[in-house]
């Protein structure tokens, strides 16, 4: 492995060295597992007793921690993204051979820069773009007039349908899906027939789609996800959903048809937004939280039954079942104990 003196990844990455800078690093770790040849970091103050036993050979501070241990660090404004940038020097993606390889299926029409690499099985449709330098896995199937930036790196079976749009840099994990028909049906008579979806999928640039992720084509206008969106595996897209840019949203999340997020929003695990719901910028939704009205202001909003006991619970339940009778008894409680008081005056 290619190792790295502090002073070379100051000079590359910024940050202040305070110690020797000579100390060179081959890796990246945590305090506890960390040795002579690595680099760890501390972002959390809950951890900053570890330093005094951390065999790292150097170490990424805030300015608040720079005088908190004599190993040599680099001292940064933000020390996590700092170890971002230092794990990527660190552990750069492995080379890649430009070119088709002969077990893929290649349509004549499509056209494949020169710098890309297109792996064995993998199924590039008519009239398909794919821009340099981007990446195309094996078993990967690319559809019909598809046009894909460049630097994209389509993980193993990622499948994207015909007349998507995807900018630079996508990141798209094993098993991704772009593209596939929205969940579109009309009641006629007593069965249902299928509404085509026409729209497509639009991707923006540098964003990164987790393992197994869906995301639906629009059902007339198209499903789009701006510039900068992390999106982590199993979460479904439905169709017309538009995502504003550097949101991030975790795991085995659903959104629902025709919802539009804000930019720089914070998705918890497993909550669900209704659909034609409007989420504004900067709007936290903690995790499993039913959103099933609009929120139109940024903040930090939860909606989490908490959990108890199961008798507990039950008794709860039953409760809550009656909660709306409860209220109107109270408010009719309230009307006439004013009546009361009104009449006493």
């Amino acid at each position: 492995m290619k190792a790295y003196r502090l002073d070379d990844i100051a000079a590359q990455l910024g940050g202040r060295v305070v110690g020797d800078g000579s100390v060179a690093v081959t890796q990246i770790a945590t305090l506890e597992a960390a040795t002579k040849t690595q680099i760890s970091f501390l972002t959390n103050s809950k951890y900053r007793a570890q330093l005094a036993h951390t065999g790292a050979g150097a170490l990424i501070l805030s300015e608040a921690d720079a005088d908190a241990t004599d190993i040599p660090r680099i001292i940064s404004g933000n020390p996590y993204a700092y170890f971002a940038k230092v794990s990527a020097l660190l552990n750069p993606l492995p080379d890649v051979r430009h070119g088709i390889h002969p077990a893929a299926v290649v349509a004549a029409s499509a056209s494949i820069d020169a710098t890309a690499s297109i792996a064995a099985t993998a199924v590039i449709g008519a009239h398909a773009v794919i821009g340099a330098h981007s990446v195309i896995g094996e078993g990967c199937s690319v559809g019909e007039n598809v046009v894909l930036g460049s630097h994209a790196r389509l993980h193993p079976r990622v499948v994207i349908y015909h007349d998507c749009v995807v900018g630079d840099r996508l990141i798209a994990h094993a098993g991704v899906v772009i593209g596939a028909d929205g969940f579109g049906f009309a009641m006629d008579g007593d069965h249902w027939i299928k509404i085509p979806q026409i729209g497509r999928v639009v991707i923006g640039h540098d964003v990164e789609i987790g393992a197994n992720t869906t995301i639906d084509r629009g059902a007339l206008a198209d499903t789009v996800i701006e510039d900068g969106v992390k999106m982590d595996n199993q979460i479904q897209i439905a169709h017309n959903v538009h995502i504003g840019a550097h949101t991030v949203i975790a795991g085995c999340v659903g959104i629902a048809g025709s919802a539009s997020i804000g930019k720089y929003c914070r998705i918890g695990g497993s909550a669900g937004i209704l659909g034609h719901l409007q989420i504004a910028d900067h709007v936290e939704i903690a995790a499993f939280s039913l959103i099933g009205k609009s929120i139109r202001e940024a903040g930090s909003y939860a909606a989490i039954y908490p959990f108890s006991k199961t008798g507990e619970w039950r008794k709860n339940a039953v409760h809550l079942r009656h909660l709306d009778d409860l209220v109107g008894r109270v408010k009719t409680l309230e009307q006439e104990i004013k009546s009361i008081k009104g009449s006493a005056s």
